[in-house]
């Protein structure tokens, strides 16, 4: 059975459509305006084996904030609804990923409840024209759009670019174990029998 979606989201601020194949290859076509965040979602649906095609119109002659937290929600609105119910999933998800001088631990849970914990400094202000403070709204969004805890710490690091990369990347990789199928499950992972 496909594991897929279609999300849109549509505000005065942004025009948002993402297609989700969580049982994919890496395959992307990704076109938000804002040519770091495209590499940062690239990265991510590559190393997490997800097929993404992502189509934002956003006001980023304001800046990339909107752009980015709302492509972060609608993101995470699709694993929500092509996950279901979510049963037969391992559910947890962690990953401790290394990018030169960068290392990032990111732990999640696909528990239904939303919660975000972020510990991450960036130097830079920017990288290119997105606003480096952006990407904790984008991870806090895509928590809540899925419905899960995610937490993100920085444990070494001093070049934004690389702390970043390994950020979308570690998380990417975390969700992948976390959205994997285990026959040995039977409906949900949880005693409550729902998630």
């Amino acid at each position: 059975m496909s594991r897929s979606a279609r999300c849109e989201r549509s505000t005065k601020e942004t025009e948002i459509v993402v297609e989700l194949e969580i049982d994919g290859t890496g395959k992307y076509e990704i076109h938000t305006g804002i040519g770091f965040f495209d590499h940062m979602l690239e990265g991510f649906a590559r190393h997490g084996f997800f097929d993404l095609t992502i189509k934002v119109t956003g006001d980023t002659h304001v800046d990339a904030h909107h752009t980015v937290e709302d492509t972060g929600i609608v993101l995470g609105q699709a694993f929500a609804r092509a996950l279901g119910n979510k049963e037969g999933i391992g559910r947890f998800g962690y990953f401790v990923l290394p990018m030169d001088d960068a290392l990032v631990l990111v732990s999640l849970d696909i528990s239904g409840r939303a919660y975000f914990a972020f510990d991450g400094t960036f130097a830079a202000e920017r990288l290119g024209t997105m606003e480096t403070e952006t990407v904790r709204e984008f991870f806090m969004g895509f928590a809540t759009g899925v419905g899960m805890n995610l937490h993100i710490r920085q444990l070494a690091g001093t070049n934004t670019h690389h702390i970043v990369e390994a950020m979308f990347k570690a998380v990417s990789k975390a969700m992948d174990m976390a959205v994997k199928q285990d026959s040995r499950i039977e409906g949900v992972l949880s005693t409550k029998g729902v998630l």
